[in-house]
């Protein structure tokens, strides 16, 4: 890869981060965030460096695994394979010795320097397959099959089900005696920042964030304030990776989006400019498209006020295909009388499908604070992870960092917080561009 150098800015672009912020939404394509945004003001908009990356696999669009060996080990593999070169093939055990792959967080911990992968689906999904996690859902995929969960006891299909007999939660319990005071796995404890502290807070996928149980399940806020509080104990810095998901209903998907975008704005306040890259990202898009001219004003979960040749109206957001797809006496639902608002509404959709599908158009990549000028233009998306590296520092890449001293920052001796400036102070220099064209016309 060859990464572009800027001397404009050289307090952004010549200074190496300490931390890197990785926050990473699932199916979060344009679209949603887009439509994210008509909801809420987003932080992630604020970020000064934007560039697109295309999502395909060595020999598919976006599927779910890959895209994770892309852009944590930098390399592009095939369909149902995951932490392997491209050469490697899925069912073929013979291709797999010797293109093994290695992801940017166990290039960061050979530094001595935390990794953690926080509020995924389940830590057995996609994306933290290729890191290392410890907060997130998949109880049932550490215990022995038939061991009822603690939480849903009741529940069968919480039940453990591993074939191999091994219980991975007490294994790691017995790994750590002596080194912690360990917790019960269900609470994060305000005041519990050890570096080896486990969370498995659901059997399976994590709650979306309007269905969770605040009292049993954190939010991606909560766990990102724990995670940034046990990782900055390292004076070394931290590499973090924070995962939202997705649904096929636009509301869920869009309050996802939300809620990731307030746990980037939390790790903004909680970290300082001049020492964290932080990067937001999506792995894949989904087939949802926004359309009908809508008023502004209109709710973005709303109706467009346009109807359709049938004489039936439809919604803004709309899927490709999903279980939305219904025919009824060659019609669509009438939806006249439908709160299209709600959480549980499923939007329709052109194709029948049991669960619409991901996307194959570019997603965006938005990045602020030390070099993340690398973060621009249109990239592939294993070019992330070699970024990410070479912007902090590790890996293999580390002659630009031995060769080249950090500018002074005026304003090191003070505590900055990279948190965005307000709304209102962004707006100043429009506002007087306009006042003055007023007085000028």
């Amino acid at each position: 890869f060859i990464f572009l150098v800027e001397e404009e800015n050289p307090d952004s672009t010549l200074m190496w981060p300490k931390n890197v912020m990785l926050f990473l939404g699932d199916g979060m394509g344009i679209t949603t965030i887009t439509a994210a945004r008509i909801l809420k003001v987003m932080t992630m908009d604020t970020f000064p460096h934007v560039g697109l990356v295309k999502v395909d696999t060595h020999a598919f669009q976006t599927v779910l695994a890959t895209r994770a060996t892309a852009y944590l080990c930098g390399v592009k593999t095939n369909l149902n394979v995951v932490g392997m070169m491209a050469a490697a093939k899925n069912g073929v055990c013979r291709t797999e010795k010797g293109n093994e792959v290695t992801s940017i967080l166990q290039w960061r911990l050979k530094m001595k320097v935390s990794g953690i992968s926080d509020q995924p689906r389940s830590v057995q999904h996609a994306t933290p397959a290729g890191a290392y996690v410890i907060i997130g859902g998949g109880r049932k995929y550490m215990t022995p099959k038939g061991t009822a969960d603690p939480e849903y006891p009741a529940d069968a299909s919480a039940n453990g089900n591993r074939q191999d007999q091994r219980n991975l939660i007490e294994e790691w319990i017995s790994q750590k005696k002596g080194k912690v005071e360990l917790r019960q796995l269900l609470i994060i404890h305000p005041s519990y920042t050890v570096f080896f502290s486990p969370a498995l807070f659901e059997p399976v996928d994590m709650r979306f964030e309007v269905e969770r149980d605040p009292l049993m399940d954190p939010s991606i806020i909560e766990t990102t304030e724990k995670a940034i509080r046990i990782l900055q104990k390292n004076p070394k810095g931290f590499f973090l990776l924070v995962e939202g998901h997705h649904a096929s209903r636009a509301s869920m998907a869009l309050h996802e989006a939300v809620a990731l975008d307030n746990a980037v704005a939390r790790a903004l306040e909680m970290t300082k400019e001049d020492e964290t890259l932080t990067v937001v990202t999506a792995d894949h898009s989904h087939s949802l498209s926004f359309n009908g001219y809508p008023f502004r004003g209109n709710s973005i979960l709303g109706k467009s006020p346009l109807f359709g040749l049938d004489m039936l109206p439809y919604t803004t957001l709309m899927y490709g295909n999903g279980p939305g797809h219904k025919i009824t006496n060659n019609k669509r639902p009438d939806i006249r009388n439908v709160d299209t608002k709600s959480k549980d509404y499923v939007q329709q959709a052109a194709v029948p499908l049991d669960s619409e599908t991901h996307g194959g158009e570019d997603v965006a990549v938005l990045a602020r604070g030390p070099m993340a000028h690398l973060f621009q233009g249109v990239n592939e998306q294993s070019y992330l992870a070699h970024a990410m590296a070479y912007a902090a520092c590790i890996g293999d890449n580390q002659q630009h960092c031995a060769s080249t001293t950090p500018p002074t920052n005026n304003n090191a001796g003070r505590a900055r917080s990279s948190a965005p400036i307000s709304p209102l102070i962004s707006a100043l220099p429009v506002l007087l561009g306009a006042l003055l064209s007023l007085l000028l016309y």
